[in-house]
């Protein structure tokens, strides 16, 4: 008898790729849930097109994040999924299938 495989959409994480252009950056961070927000912040590595880029690998369900720039925080002008935070801003959402 074949032994079953274990499903890709399991308990494993699914890579997810975050992007902030910010040309002028110092620094970009990508706070979220699944970084206990700023508690472990994961730092963006800047290209030489001014884009700043992270890859993680995220748990299925819905994610909230924002990015710190430059210890400021700011809004994913490519994600149109939001929701309003205590803060008076909103937080970002990505749904991991």
């Amino acid at each position: 008898m074949a032994k079953k495989m274990n499903s890709p959409n399991g308990s494993h994480g699914q890579k997810q790729t975050f992007t902030f252009s910010a040309p002028g950056a110092g620094s970009v961070q990508l706070a979220g849930d699944f970084t206990h927000w700023q508690e472990r912040p994961i730092n963006l590595h800047k290209g030489t097109d001014g884009t700043w880029r992270a890859t993680v690998e995220l748990t299925p369900g819905m994610h909230y994040y924002r990015f710190l720039v430059d210890g400021q925080w700011r809004d994913d002008p490519e994600c149109a999924l939001r929701t309003p935070n205590p803060f008076g801003s909103e937080d970002m959402m990505r749904q991991v299938a």
